[in-house]
């Protein structure tokens, strides 16, 4: 074997290799968005250490499985081009309502004013503990400064104060936004708004973003 042709088959791929490297990073995509969906954004955060650990040993399952053996330059680039294809791909896709409610739990409320809900705790696989080391992070002192708390779908916990109302807008598609005391949201502006619900000097409404999509 020549030096090139050693040098080629250290760093390169064959036919074969490479179809099996696209074929196990699809399929290990979608079981990830598929234990993702099942089990809660709770498997994209990082909470505790056993959280670390778990999403440590998932990229190195994963990788292990994509590049296959030998793990060479080649094959790392094939499958790092299919992954960022199938971010693109289930990224427009996600765009959209109806796949965005398919493809990705919804954001939820799990706390409400000074309320806790333990439903929607045990749903999101989140415990009281990390709940308050969640608070603690935004600075929050007393619970009495809390309007909400909401679980987004990427995973991570925002804590929205009290004292400045918050637009209703940004609840829409939130699960369990109905429990957020009415004293902490801002009041539309029903004179201001033609029956569509956008006022002149705004854009379209919710209803029209959603026949948008």
């Amino acid at each position: 074997m020549s030096g090139w042709e050693e040098l080629w088959s250290e760093l390169g791929i064959s036919a074969p290799h490479a179809l099996a490297v696209v074929l196990s990073a699809v399929g290990i995509y979608l079981v990830f968005l598929v234990f993702v969906r099942l089990l809660g954004q709770r498997v994209l955060s990082a909470m505790s250490t056993f959280d670390v650990v778990i999403t440590v040993m998932l990229g190195a399952v994963a990788g292990r499985v994509i590049l296959g053996h030998p793990p060479t330059f080649a094959s790392g680039v094939v499958g790092l081009s299919t992954l960022f294809l199938l971010e693109v791909v289930f990224g427009s896709l996600g765009a959209r309502d109806r796949w965005r409610r398919v493809l990705n739990a919804p954001a939820r409320v799990l706390m409400a004013g000074d309320r806790v809900d333990p439903k929607a705790l045990r749903r999101a696989h989140i415990t009281r503990s990390e709940l308050n080391g969640a608070l603690r992070r935004a600075g929050v002192r007393s619970v009495s400064e809390v309007a909400c708390v909401v679980h987004e779908s990427g995973g991570g916990l925002s804590v929205l104060r009290r004292g400045v109302p918050i637009d209703p807008e940004l609840l829409w598609d939130v699960a369990g936004a109905e429990d957020i005391p009415a004293e902490f949201l801002a009041a539309p502006e029903a004179a201001e708004r033609d029956p569509h619900g956008a006022s002149p000097d705004e854009g379209p409404s919710r209803d029209e973003r959603k026949r948008a999509h």
